[in-house]
């Protein structure tokens, strides 16, 4: 019922490009042969019109949490890839420790923090928005307030920040997220 290609065409070529792309289809079509032969294309979910939005937002985190799973059981972790200790300016983090290291300091930090600072070590120079930070480090069921990720932010810099007021490892980028320069 799209103008061009219907839905199913849509599906097919998907699948046909990168079958491992999420698919859900939303559809006014209510016939069991509708879902059927959607899900046999390949659609990984169906929703039909009517829904709630929660509905959709709950169908959403199902599916990518399945491919996320399915993703992660299909890629061979090695020491090599896994917690490498990486270097933010004077600061040596350590996954594996749950620490950072500033000469002989030794600075304690959660899993959490962990992931803050991975995320933006690899992605030097980047802006990383909000929801980014909440999808990899709080999970795709976290439902945020607005604050949590500044006020984690802030106590995170008062431990790894030599002047947590004037950063130089998380910079704030006023509207969107944080930035690591390197």
């Amino acid at each position: 019922m799209m103008p061009g290609l219907d839905g199913h065409e849509v599906c097919r070529r998907i699948r046909h490009t990168d079958p491992d792309v999420p698919v859900i289809f939303i559809s006014a079509k209510s016939e069991e042969i509708d879902r059927v032969v959607g899900l046999e294309l390949g659609a990984d979910d169906f929703i039909m019109k009517p829904f709630g939005v929660r509905e959709v937002i709950a169908r959403i985190r199902a599916v990518t949490r399945r491919c996320m799973a399915a993703k992660e059981k299909t890629t061979e972790k090695t020491e090599d890839n896994i917690w490498k200790p990486f270097m933010m300016g004077d600061l040596k983090i350590v996954p594996a420790e749950l620490r950072a290291y500033r000469g002989n300091t030794v600075i304690d930090l959660s899993l959490r923090d962990i992931k803050i600072l991975e995320l933006l070590h690899y992605n030097k120079g980047k802006v990383v928005d909000r929801n980014t930070f909440f999808d990899e480090c709080w999970g795709l069921d976290f439902i945020p307030n607005s604050r949590t990720l500044d006020q984690h932010v802030a106590q995170l810099r008062k431990r790894i920040e030599h002047d947590p007021k004037n950063p130089i490892i998380i910079h704030t980028v006023h509207g969107v997220g944080y930035r690591w320069e390197g």
